[in-house]
């Protein structure tokens, strides 16, 4: 996707962060807003709702779209573009974090970095084998039933969230468990090779008859046959979605034990985005300590792609801007609200990127199942949410 068609979009987000921050001087040090602010006339919570809705908007285009500028670039087995996309996430956050003054660092929200960044490791060996629609589509919907499931039973020491509609709530969440079993079912046509590169820079070379011949520099995945590169491609997703959904946890259970004063995150800020510079950090760091490996295990000889270099930026830059409207809009509204509603309107994006741009669901039937599973996704993404209603 060019620069220039996201470069809207990209300056309303910019925009919209920065008034919100701006406002932000009613918060004391711990990142709790005064009495005043959240005492609000039925005018003012008119407008916290269409300022939380609007940046929910924001994020699910810009998560779906996160990897429109990859679709067609070769990236060979991915670690150089998830190298690259890592470090273009911190940089954006390190921005992010001086202009909301720099609050209070904690490590364990690294943990979710981490966790995060291992997980979309596999995010382009998914996109080879399965397309990006049905790929983040099957992510998204394991990563809804993770975070839906953490948040209701209280895993991993966080609290327990109680719902008023008990049914409707399961009831979502046995729809968004359908829908990923039913698009093991679609079949995508997707090339392996979109757009092909020259040979990628720092591979070993063999000398033939003085001329130079470079090793092949095909990927596994595009080696094994459709059939068992599509149950691979699924696993992955299945496993990357679980990943996703882990990610946030760390961030949940400080802020659920900031008001403990047993606990050593007493205090601790309950403002969801003094904790995206923290999780960028551990993605980073993650991400540096798997490429490290991978160019050992290379011998120094890593597999970059220059192509991939611009995308691989743009790419992150779009991911932490769609987190900031996330976390913004779950200032406003909630997170049982805003989560299910970002995991299931993201696939939606990226299924519409993928079968009307990229042509990666064809045949009748095929899109019928693909259009059913969606409708099923985001039934039981709206159920989940209006269940805490």
């Amino acid at each position: 996707m060019p620069l220039v068609k996201c470069s809207p979009l990209l300056l309303f987000v910019a925009s919209l962060l920065m008034v919100r921050c701006l406002c932000a001087d009613g918060c004391n040090e711990a990142g709790i807003c005064s009495q005043e602010t959240v005492v609000s006339s039925n005018s003012t919570n008119f407008t916290n709702f269409a300022y939380g809705l609007t940046a929910n908007i924001a994020a699910v285009v810009l998560y779906g779209s996160t990897f429109v500028p990859v679709k067609r670039i070769e990236t060979g087995d991915g670690m150089f573009y998830h190298f690259v996309s890592c470090a273009s996430i911190w940089v954006v956050s390190l921005f992010g974090d001086l202009v909301l003054r720099t609050p209070k660092f904690h490590p364990l929200a690294m943990l979710g970095g981490m966790i995060w960044a291992t997980g979309s490791m596999a995010a382009v060996t998914i996109v080879k084998a399965i397309g990006l629609g049905l790929g983040i589509l099957i992510w998204g919907s394991s990563s809804l039933l993770m975070g839906w499931a953490s948040s209701r039973f209280g895993w991993f020491g966080i609290d327990a969230q109680d719902v008023s509609r008990p049914i409707l709530n399961y009831c979502g969440a046995g729809l968004c468990l359908l829908s990923g079993l039913v698009f093991f079912f679609v079949r995508s046509d997707v090339k392996l090779h979109p757009e092909s590169e020259t040979n990628p820079i720092l591979i070993d070379r063999i000398s033939i008859s003085g001329s130079f011949v470079h090793h092949s520099s095909a990927y596994w995945i595009d080696a094994i046959r459709p059939k068992m590169r599509r149950i691979v491609g699924c696993l992955l997703a299945v496993m990357a979605g679980f990943l996703y959904g882990s990610s946030f946890l760390p961030i949940l259970y400080i802020k659920n034990h900031s008001a403990c004063r047993d606990s050593i995150f007493y205090g601790a800020s309950v403002y969801d985005l003094d904790y995206v510079h923290a999780q960028t950090s551990g993605i980073f760091l993650a991400s540096s300590v798997y490429f490290t490996i991978y160019c050992a295990v290379m011998k120094n000889k890593p597999r970059v792609y220059p192509r991939a270099i611009l995308p691989g930026f743009l790419s992150g830059f779009m991911w932490t801007m769609g987190t900031y409207c996330w976390f913004l809009a779950t200032n406003y509204l909630s997170a049982v609200v805003t989560y299910p509603i970002v995991t299931a309107g993201y696939g939606l994006v990226a299924a519409l990127w993928g079968s009307l741009v990229f042509k990666e669901i064809k045949g009748l039937m095929n899109g019928l199942i693909f259009f059913f599973a969606t409708c099923v996704v985001l039934t039981g993404s709206m159920l989940t949410a209006i269940s805490k209603l």
